[in-house]
């Protein structure tokens, strides 16, 4: 069964992860460094995502290049632990949600694209 969150927009999501980050001090550059490492897209294929109107299911699925590295991206995010989470489309969504969290709370940049 997909879950309802599965069908919204990236590119309605996209303006409430920035909000977020720039509320906090961060910056657009920071949140799609954020979002280029976790997915492999890059500011053309961003913008083609968010053109298309593709739903986060597709956005996942379609993802360049999903960073292997994201399984080091681990705690609590929305009252769940990301690493119990069974179902693959919505443990993607909160692996953004937890590292667009980290960059809002002030974590240094390569600590939240786990560099180091």
């Amino acid at each position: 069964m997909t879950h309802r969150v599965y069908g919204m927009s990236f590119a309605k999501l996209y303006p409430v992860y920035l909000a977020k980050v720039e509320r906090k001090g961060r910056s657009k550059a920071d949140l799609d460094a954020v979002l280029f490492w976790l997915t492999g897209h890059d500011a053309d294929s961003l913008e083609r995502v968010m053109a298309e109107g593709l739903d986060l299911e597709r956005f996942f699925a379609e993802a360049p290049a999903l960073n292997p590295a994201r399984v080091q991206v681990t705690g609590v995010i929305c009252g769940v632990r990301i690493e119990e989470i069974a179902e693959p489309v919505m443990r993607e969504i909160r692996i953004l949600d937890k590292l667009v969290d980290e960059l809002a709370k002030g974590r240094p940049l390569a600590k939240v694209l786990r560099q180091g």
